[in-house]
């Protein structure tokens, strides 16, 4: 198949004004638009290349490596073009054009490497654009990725990149500065996972001058799906580690099937008992939010939980989330945006050396996980609704949260987390602050932002009662809790 120079590709102006403003802004994003027009052309494709892929040929190298370089490229911008013209086509309804568009693009794919740069992430969205055509065009759908515990890859995601440890590290510096002093503390966990955060706290807890305090962690997870109780092997495991250090520990697991299923009475919290609340979201938040139109009479997720946190005025809640704009109700604009996105997520994690190994491909399906989400979703079926800061903002001071700003030693102690945590990354990654919050970024592109907030009185446990059962009206849930001490005894409660 020939490629059509690039100069020659059209482009209808209905689809040029759909996509203008749909390159992320700067840290921090607080406007819904911003001023950047995406007009797909080699300069605005420059951003989806790795760094060291944008360098002019040096004058040494030999033409045919020069001539083959251009090819790539060329084929690379046609590549994109196709599959942002495919998006439109199926956000239009025209299926048929729609399947020719992703043809071309799998004919591109065929001929370039999608081990790594473009030809990688633009693989995942051809799969993704694939599975949401799959009802009209059977035969584009593509073969389902081998089957892997959500758990295995979340795990393998921690290990890929320092996304995670900037989330858990920087969440666990404001845990510390808002229980300073107290002598009984709680954590509670809306994703607990494997725990992965909270051995670090714990040890900084042993270390405190004057001894540490008593902790209480609750961990929130679904319902044990086989025979494991991963919530209670978790609660033994950080048990067994508190008693090796000499924190006074509890654990309790709290099993709902969404987080809008919380009420007081789960979390055990006992107002005025003089314990000191946190509260902490990791990659959570953004699953409560639910599409602009939807029916403003029916309380959203995201508005329960919050109201749940401020009633219980926790000394900190901290949050990190996705800085991106993947909640758009449009179809293209929120793949365009995604593309920029993890266009920018490969290529950090390419940087840090695991290509080819069991922790790269499972990290890769980890995050092709979300792309499928963002494509393939639509109303109540997408999850991954990532929003910028900006937005994130304007939520939490509405639900009457203040925002506790990290200063410059939190910034000081990120940056040097992020050094130990990439020696192979070069400088490819830094830290930025911006009001009082920090980010994660990859060359000068935020991928993960975090902020950490307190609720007005905010001293220790929450001061509302009479609110035990209360239901929320929008769905049911199967509840359940487990209680494990420093010493391993389980309870049921």
């Amino acid at each position: 198949m020939g490629l059509i120079p690039f100069g020659l590709l059209p482009m209808d102006p209905a689809t040029a004004a759909t996509l203008a403003g749909a390159i992320s802004p700067p840290f921090p994003a607080g406007a819904a638009a911003n001023s950047a027009a995406y007009c797909i052309d080699p300069a605005l494709f420059a951003s989806l290349l790795p760094p060291g892929s944008r360098q002019p040929a040096v004058p040494a190298a030999a033409e045919a490596t020069r001539r083959r370089q251009e090819e790539e490229e060329g084929a690379a911008i046609r590549l994109v073009h196709l599959l942002v013209t495919c998006t439109g086509a199926i956000q239009s309804g025209d299926y048929s054009a729609a399947h020719g568009n992703l043809a071309e693009a799998r004919a591109i794919l065929s001929v370039i490497t999608t081990s790594a740069g473009i030809g990688r992430v633009a693989n995942h969205f051809a799969d993704a654009l694939a599975q949401r055509l799959f009802p009209a065009y059977p035969q584009a759908a593509p073969p389902a990725p081998p089957p892997a515990a959500p758990a295995d890859l979340y795990s393998h995601f921690y290990d890929a990149g320092p996304y995670l440890n900037f989330a858990y590290s920087t969440a666990n510096q404001a845990i510390l500065d808002a229980f300073e002093g107290c002598d009984r503390v709680h954590v509670v966990d809306f994703a607990l996972m494997q725990g992965l955060q909270w051995p670090t706290l714990i040890h900084a807890l042993s270390q405190r001058e004057g001894g540490p305090p008593r902790l209480r962690i609750t961990g929130i997870g679904p319902q044990p799906t086989g025979a494991v109780d991963e919530l209670r092997e978790v609660g033994i495991r950080l048990a067994e580690f508190a008693s090796s250090l000499g924190v006074p520990f509890c654990f309790q697991g709290v099993c709902v099937d969404q987080l809008d299923g919380l009420s007081n009475w789960m979390l055990k919290i006992v107002p005025g008992d003089g314990e000191a609340l946190a509260f902490n979201s990791i990659l959570q938040l953004h699953r409560l939010l639910v599409d602009p139109d939807a029916d403003p009479a029916v309380p959203a997720p995201i508005d329960i939980v919050l109201n749940l946190v401020t009633e219980l005025k926790p000394r900190v809640f901290t949050v990190v989330e996705q800085e991106a704009d993947h909640n758009r109700p449009p179809l293209l604009e929120r793949f365009t945006n995604a593309l920029f996105h993890y266009a920018a997520m490969f290529d950090s994690m390419a940087a840090m050396g695991h290509r080819g190994g069991a922790t790269d491909s499972l990290a890769e399906a980890y995050l092709r996980a979300e792309i499928f989400d963002i494509v393939c979703g639509e109303g109540s079926a997408r999850a991954e609704r990532h929003e910028p800061l900006g937005r994130w903002r304007e939520r939490l001071a509405r639900a009457g949260l203040t925002q506790v700003p990290f200063g410059r030693n939190e910034v000081q102690l990120a940056t040097a987390q992020l050094l130990r945590a990439t020696p192979s990354a070069g400088s490819g990654y830094s830290i930025l602050e911006c009001a009082g919050s920090l980010a994660l970024a990859w060359h000068d592109r935020p991928l993960y932002a975090a902020t950490a907030w307190s609720a007005a009185g905010g001293s220790g446990a929450g001061a509302v009662a009479g609110t035990e059962g209360r239901d929320n009206g929008r769905r049911k849930t199967r509840n359940g809790s487990r209680e494990i001490s420093s010493t391993g005894n389980l309870a049921i409660a």
